[in-house]
């Protein structure tokens, strides 16, 4: 007895479902990786800037709060220690961008103090934060 073939059905692959799976798991590593890049700073009211860019090599953080704190990478510091404190840091890199968190109510002659203390310092890129104005 002679019994004929089934016809197969051609094999299908369908790619949406796995489209979709990959369109989730891109979505949630772009939404983690936003929480990644937060900067450290003690919160301050930056002055605006309509030519603000941002630093690529951000390495330091001096931040002058309204009150005339000085503080390095979250750490409060005196005046006169923040060369010594700063080179130190330096030492694991040879070249550091020094960023200068200012709040908008400091006086122009704090911030300039901060900023020669830093400015004799070999290697130091001095930059100061400002939020992007219009």
């Amino acid at each position: 007895m002679f019994f004929p073939e089934e016809p197969e059905d051609d094999f299908e692959l369908n790619i949406v479902p796995m489209i979709d799976v990959i369109f989730a798991i891109l979505t949630f590593f772009i939404i983690s990786s936003l929480y990644l890049t937060r900067s450290e700073a003690l919160p301050v009211n930056l002055p605006k800037a309509a030519s603000a860019e941002v630093q690529e090599r951000t390495r330091i953080t001096v931040t002058v709060e309204e009150s005339g704190d000085i503080a390095l990478n979250r750490e409060t510091i005196a005046l006169d220690d923040l060369q010594s404190g700063v080179r130190e840091l330096m030492d694991m890199t040879q070249e550091s961008v020094i960023v200068i968190n200012a709040d908008e109510a400091v006086s122009h002659g704090q911030v300039i103090a901060v900023m020669d203390e830093l400015r004799v310092i070999e290697g130091a890129i001095l930059g100061i934060a400002t939020e992007r104005g219009e």
